[in-house]
């Protein structure tokens, strides 16, 4: 049964409740309670109850009357010649406290889960619109063909294997300018002198390092600066094709 008793603006679930808030509003320990004070100050609380005409639980009555039992037993005269160690008659009484307050807590946590929870908005699934999603692919895939996929693939792994370093060896030394930008210069206008176009993977194939290929192609930059050379593409990261620049005799 839930008990809700409103006393002095406070809301008791219960007498352990009502126990709990005279332990900490006199700042006693829980697990020193002074029984003299705690006692009276309940039974005071229940006076005050009846008075404003609250209907007082049978719950309330039992935990006043385990007060009492134990107020009396406390003031009983100990026997001097009992050696025996007593059992403290608090300890039922702390133990259901404790208890009590472990599940107390528990529930003010939940309550707060809740209310957060509350305030908490879900989005729901979205329906996606197959028409939508044909027309992405159509776009995508347009004018690309079985032959266009598998070239692509073949293409993709042949660079996944070039990327491999096959002859990994621990380098001792680094080696300085191994390769220079105006050596690469003249072989690449040595080679467009033997034909008009050019494929710059032609160019580098003979490249022995990746250290190799990047001069390479700075080399074809500065040719390109210099106006000796040309490069194009037919499409973005397709092929780079280089082309000698023919330089009228006349001008």
């Amino acid at each position: 049964m839930d008990y809700n008793i409103k006393l002095e603006n406070l809301n008791f679930e219960g007498p352990f409740d009502l126990l709990l808030h005279l332990i900490k509003k006199n700042e006693m320990d829980i697990y020193d309670i002074k029984i003299y004070d705690i006692t009276n100050e309940y039974l005071s609380y229940i006076k005050k109850m009846k008075e404003i005409d609250l209907e007082v639980t049978s719950e309330f009555i039992v935990v006043a009357a385990t007060l009492l039992e134990i107020k009396s037993k406390m003031l009983l005269p100990k026997a001097e010649n009992d050696n025996k160690e007593e059992e403290d008659p608090r300890a039922n009484l702390i133990e259901k406290l404790v208890e009590y307050k472990k599940f107390k807590a528990v529930s003010e946590f939940l309550k707060e889960v809740i209310k957060e929870n509350g305030q908490t908005f879900s989005k729901k699934a979205e329906i996606i619109d197959d028409s939508l999603s044909e027309n992405v692919n159509e776009d995508v895939l347009k004018n690309i063909t079985m032959l266009d996929l598998y070239n692509l693939y073949n293409e993709l792994i042949n660079r996944y294997r070039n990327k491999i370093n096959e002859n990994n060896t621990l380098l001792t030394q680094i080696p300085v300018d191994k390769f220079k930008i105006e050596d690469k210069m003249i072989q690449i206008s040595t080679a467009l002198r033997k034909g008009k176009k050019y494929n710059f993977k032609e160019l580098i194939k003979d490249c022995s390092s990746k250290i190799e290929v990047v001069v390479m192609f700075l080399a074809l930059l500065e040719l390109i600066k210099m106006r000796d050379v040309m490069a194009f593409q037919e499409y973005s990261f397709s092929d780079i094709y280089v082309e000698r620049i023919e330089v009228d005799e006349g001008q």
